[in-house]
């Protein structure tokens, strides 16, 4: 991931947020040194904005799509109250294994349950009731359309969506490949949507936060 903000500004924004827990700590540890794909970690920045708005719109009812080793979960767990729950979708067996590792290791891993495989096929077996306040969006950015459409419906009014890696490293701006184009297809997509509201933060690799209507 290229850095879109100077790394400085980022050090000083870190150090002026509030931090994260010891496990959360010892998980990005764990994942930069045992993971070949340790970029894709959300890290405390952002895990703190999430954390915060879960709490700035009272959710009690969570979901994620793409839980990588679990960090981004874990904090929106910590925001939730008692009796909230998140659903995390992952596709890949080892970063499910060792998110649930860290799960079992928190007070608040019992709010989470984990669903291992494709999410759009986890979205379409959950039941019609499913509804959620809040939706994570950390995965594949070529289905980014496709997800969004997905869990639109199951978004309560005044819900929200955080969508990660809207700007993809800068490359939004002179689109070459398959999954450049996919970004800037869904980046499009949310802005000429009637049922939503949206605006794009220049955090880390790009968030947009989209509220619907």
């Amino acid at each position: 991931m290229k850095a879109i903000i100077p790394k400085k500004i980022e050090d000083y924004c870190l150090r002026h947020t509030s931090p994260r827990g010891k496990l959360l700590w010892e998980l990005e540890k764990y994942t930069r040194r045992h993971c070949e794909d340790s970029q894709m970690l959300i890290g405390p920045h952002e895990g703190t904005l999430l954390a915060m708005l879960v709490r700035l719109i009272g959710a009690r009812r969570v979901l994620e799509i793409g839980t990588f080793t679990g960090y981004s979960a874990l904090c929106m767990s910590e925001a939730l109250p008692k009796n909230g729950r998140l659903i995390t979708c992952e596709i890949k067996p080892r970063h499910a294994e060792i998110a649930q590792s860290f799960f079992k290791r928190s007070p608040h891993g019992r709010k989470i349950r984990l669903r291992l495989g494709p999410a759009l096929e986890t979205l379409s077996g959950l039941p019609r009731s499913a509804k959620f306040d809040f939706v994570f969006l950390d995965a594949d950015k070529e289905n980014y359309v496709n997800y969004y459409e997905a869990v639109l419906p199951r978004l309560l009014p005044g819900g929200l969506i955080v969508a990660d890696n809207v700007l993809w490293s800068g490359r939004v701006l002179a689109p070459k490949k398959k999954t450049d184009r996919a970004v800037v297809r869904f980046n499009k997509h949310v802005r000429r949507n009637p049922r939503v509201e949206c605006v794009m933060l220049p955090l880390r690799d790009g968030v947009s936060l989209v509220r619907k209507r």
